[in-house]
């Protein structure tokens, strides 16, 4: 299926770490593989400040960020543009042979949760993946639900400066209205064509670890939100952590406190990669011994 995508490249960039570096972390076990989904409207120089304290790491990194027309307004519009990008996404682990690396997500705002939520549907629904080794996933100020004004935002941006402002204005109202109308108000009908990410990760989470950065000053998404999130999943059985920086702004915790947030990004991953070595353990003994 490679040769026929070749005209709808998706922009991504890998890093792979220096093996002496790789060596010394991850001495004699592969080391992970951590894809980064950046934040709608998130510029790929702001991304590698964070790959980079995973390939500091000794980590390989595969950073990427959905457009923003795809994120909010393919999403308001129930148009499922991301589920191939999801798809691309993971046969890129393929294409760089680290397909039976240990692998690790990194997800920002509604825009990377939008996309992480196709690749888990992917995870749980397609055979080709089921053998790829997930080990865990950070999510930061992620996710929010019904959100007209990010859609708003992004609309925005997208039509740019050249617009007439009256026209901008009508555009905008439009959009606002049919947003509202189609993702909050007719909701309860609409989900049955396409559930928002929210419900559809919290109806179906994946089993993996999941580690939850937010901050209660966060003016873009509720941090009862996430709380709420939080625990679903937790009722629901998957192991799950979260950790409220209290006066960061959204998506700024990094820059706020970047000891802290990288070594607890760090510790989490160790984390993940030592529970994923247990069970993997456990699975070859099983297999030896039945």
């Amino acid at each position: 299926s490679h040769a026929d995508m070749a005209d709808d490249e998706i922009d991504y960039n890998i890093v792979f770490p220096d093996a002496g570096i790789s060596e010394r972390h991850w001495q004699g076990t592969k080391e992970p593989v951590v894809i980064l989904l950046g934040w709608a409207g998130c510029k790929d120089k702001h991304l590698s400040k964070y790959s980079s304290i995973y390939n500091e790491q000794g980590c390989v990194t595969v950073r990427y960020t959905a457009p923003l027309k795809t994120v909010f307004i393919s999403e308001s519009f129930g148009y499922k543009e991301l589920s191939s990008t999801a798809l691309k996404l993971l046969e890129i682990l393929y294409d760089y042979e680290v397909e039976n690396s240990p692998i690790f997500f990194h997800i920002f705002s509604n825009g990377g949760f939008m996309l992480y939520r196709y690749i888990v549907e992917l995870l749980h629904s397609d055979k080709q993946f089921s053998s790829l080794r997930l080990i865990g996933a950070v999510v930061d100020s992620a996710p929010g639900s019904g959100n007209v004004r990010g859609a708003l935002r992004a609309l925005r941006a997208t039509l740019g400066p050249k617009i007439s402002p009256v026209l901008r204005y009508v555009l905008l109202a439009l959009f606002a209205v049919t947003v509202f109308l189609l993702r909050v108000v007719l909701y309860p009908l609409t989900k049955y064509v396409h559930k928002n990410h929210y419900d559809a990760v919290q109806e179906r989470p994946p089993a993996w670890p999941h580690f939850f950065l937010f901050s209660r000053d966060d003016q873009v998404i509720r941090h009862r939100d996430i709380e709420v999130f939080v625990e679903s999943l937790k009722h629901k059985g998957v192991p799950v952590d979260c950790f409220d920086f209290g006066s960061s702004p959204h998506v700024g915790h990094f820059r706020e406190f970047p000891e802290e947030y990288a070594l607890k990004c760090r510790n989490f991953l160790v984390a993940c990669m030592k529970d994923s070595e247990g069970t993997e353990l456990k699975k070859r003994h099983r297999v030896q011994n039945p």
